[in-house]
């Protein structure tokens, strides 16, 4: 595909993630600016950047605290009181809506350099209640409306469920993509894979949930977490977890006036809707969009492709809708080993294709995307390049 004039071709040139812990575990104490501030720094440092030349930060957030957390973080973080924050909420996209919003801010001509990302943290996030009003109670609830009920707005857990009966998902099949996804992380962090995209928050450098003592028996003996007759287990699904993850995005005419030789280049991206019953197969429009806007971009050709693993039901949906062969994504294992702090994850998958393009000096023919399914019934779909500057 061909790429933008310089002055307005997005380009990553830093890329920075904290380890995922799980929720209630090691960053149960910490407040969402407290995961975001240092990731937030790592990033500007690896850049050679310092932040009063960004033109603004912005992160997702799906279930925290509300108000402007990427404010809050840069702010928490020291940069000056004249650099803006705007935080968004596409749920499980969040994290890749920020980084897509940065992208087309530049390719746009409306700004030059942006810190953009997600963050989240299961473990602080508030309880959640309606105050009472007429004839209501006084009401807790878990999570917010994704759609209304006339049309159907299951739990994550039900709805994949649902997509594997509805597209003939076997439990036998998401085992062994589940048990695949944690062989593959446990290898990627014992051959130091992670280590440079990681930084250390609160004496924490690595990742809390993968499960080296995984089996297919072990996998094969749990049972239906979300309906009774159902296939899919807490096995075969991500954790609940907390994490942070920024990446720096500039022009290609700015990464090369600051010394850089080699970015990773945003080719574009699109945002697409679903029946929110079938919420788990909304890469597949998003990326079925992506693909009519862009008619040079072939499936054919890609060597990269990081999906967020939310459900290995979803996963592999979608990627027989699409024809892409189910061991291509996250190759270095995904969200059912690593976690799933929703806000973060959208942009944790464009961490990972920075480490595997850039930091691993792919060749220049590489073409990834990132993928995520979204509470709801929605999509994201990004597309990537390694690119000389």
């Amino acid at each position: 595909m061909s790429l933008l004039p310089p002055e307005r071709q997005p380009v990553i040139i830093a890329a920075r993630r904290s380890a995922i812990g799980r929720a209630g575990g090691m960053f149960a104490s910490l407040e969402v600016e407290e995961l975001a501030a240092p990731v937030l720094q790592a990033t500007l440092a690896d850049a050679h950047l310092s932040a009063d030349h960004l033109d603004d930060v912005i992160l997702g957030n799906a279930a925290g605290p509300g108000g402007n957390v990427a404010r809050l973080a840069a702010l928490h973080a020291g940069f000056p009181t004249s650099i803006p924050g705007v935080t968004v909420d596409r749920q499980c996209g969040s994290g890749l809506e920020a980084v897509m919003m940065a992208c087309h801010l530049i390719m746009a001509g409306a700004g030059t350099t942006y810190l953009a990302g997600g963050v989240e943290s299961q473990s602080r996030a508030p309880l959640r209640t309606l105050p009472a009003s007429g004839s209501l109670p006084t009401r807790s609830y878990k999570r917010a409306r994704f759609s209304p009920d006339a049309i159907g707005d299951p739990d994550m857990g039900a709805a994949a469920d649902t997509v594997a009966d509805e597209f003939n998902i076997s439990r036998a099949r998401q085992d062994a993509f589940a048990l695949r996804s944690q062989e593959r992380a446990a290898k990627a962090r014992d051959a130091g894979r992670f280590a440079g995209e990681i930084t250390p928050i609160a004496g924490h450098a690595t990742d809390e949930c993968i499960r080296d003592s995984m089996t297919a028996a072990r996998l094969a003996r749990l049972r239906p977490a979300f309906t009774q007759d159902g296939s899919v287990t807490v096995g075969n699904a991500c954790p609940l977890n907390d994490g942070a993850a920024a990446l720096l995005i500039t022009s290609a005419a700015n990464a090369r006036a600051l010394g850089h030789s080699k970015a990773l280049a945003y080719l574009g991206g699109a945002a697409a809707g679903v029946d929110p019953n079938i919420l788990g197969i909304g890469p597949v429009a998003s990326t079925q969009k992506l693909l009519k806007q862009h008619p040079n971009l072939r499936l054919s050709d890609l060597t990269h492709l990081e999906f967020n693993e939310a459900f290995a039901a979803q996963v592999l949906a979608s990627l027989d809708a699409l024809e892409i062969d189910e061991t291509l994504p996250n190759q270095d294992g995904g969200a059912i080993a690593l976690g799933h702090p929703f806000g973060a994850s959208g942009a944790i998958l464009v961490v990972r294709l920075f480490s595997q393009l850039i930091r691993q000096q792919a060749p220049d023919n590489a073409l990834a995307l990132a993928m995520i399914g979204i509470g709801g019934g929605q999509g994201l779909t990004a597309a990537l390049q390694p690119t000389r500057l």
